[in-house]
């Protein structure tokens, strides 16, 4: 059994689409980011950078216990432990593990901070107008990356695999960043195909319930999101270690 610490975000549905995809028994431990829980000193045993997704596996290597932090570190974990969606030839390998890298360190920062000057920077004073189209155009220019590969295979690395997961729900936002996703045939394509799979879908649904997108933040949430700095998760962390003691 897993145990994985997890909001519905697209980082955390990368988590739960490859469980599903697996057949992987796991539990949700829901994670209130606007809360501060990922504050509370349980979650930063095993996520230090007090972040979720992060995952606890009883059945780790050697058949230890092991925790994992980090959506790509813990999609590799998934795919080297069952042999699925990540190839065993090192050349096949290296192609997957380019395309995961690429969206940890690329679409999902950029699309990332799409989302904040889209749906948070509202909230704070100050023009956030040109940092709001750099971050679009950045995104805009990745889905175009995206689509010149997917013109010449059906997946990001070839064969389905860790790497369409990873990036298909930094996707699925399209509409709120005012994408139109058919200027990028390919892409479209490709999403069309993912949103069908029964495993992306269960996937998907995970925590559904719990979604805040439409919700208006609290101040005390954008603070717990937005506002930090070394000092004040300190802070966060020794509160919450006084709550939870």
């Amino acid at each position: 059994m897993i145990d994985l610490y997890y909001a519905p975000t697209p980082n955390g549905w990368k988590i739960t689409i490859m469980l599903e995809e697996c057949s992987i028994p796991y539990k949700v431990i829901p994670v209130n980011l606007g809360k501060g829980d990922q504050f509370k000193p349980e979650f930063l045993a095993i996520s230090p950078n007090n972040r979720m997704p992060a995952i606890i596996d009883d059945e780790g290597p050697s058949g230890e216990k092991i925790s994992i932090f980090e959506s790509g570190a813990i999609l590799l974990y998934l795919g080297e432990k069952t042999g699925k969606f990540l190839p065993p030839d090192p050349v096949e390998k290296i192609k997957v593990l380019e395309w995961l890298f690429w969206q940890v360190g690329g679409l999902g920062p950029m699309a990332g901070q799409v989302s904040h000057f889209v749906n948070y920077a509202p909230n704070f004073p100050g023009d956030h107008s040109y940092s709001e189209k750099r971050y679009k155009n950045e995104y805009d220019r990745l889905l175009g990356v995206m689509n010149n590969v997917l013109s010449e295979r059906k997946y990001l690395a070839g064969d389905y695999s860790i790497a369409d997961m990873a990036s298909f729900p930094w996707v699925t936002a399209y509409k709120r960043y005012e994408i139109d996703l058919n200027k990028f045939k390919n892409v479209r394509r490709w999403f069309d195909d993912l949103k069908n799979r029964p495993g992306v879908r269960k996937g998907m649904d995970v925590g559904k319930g719990n979604r805040t997108f439409s919700q208006k933040p609290t101040k005390e949430s954008l603070k717990m999101m937005f506002q930090q700095n070394s000092e004040s998760i300190q802070e966060a962390a020794q509160k919450k270690e006084k709550e939870e003691g």
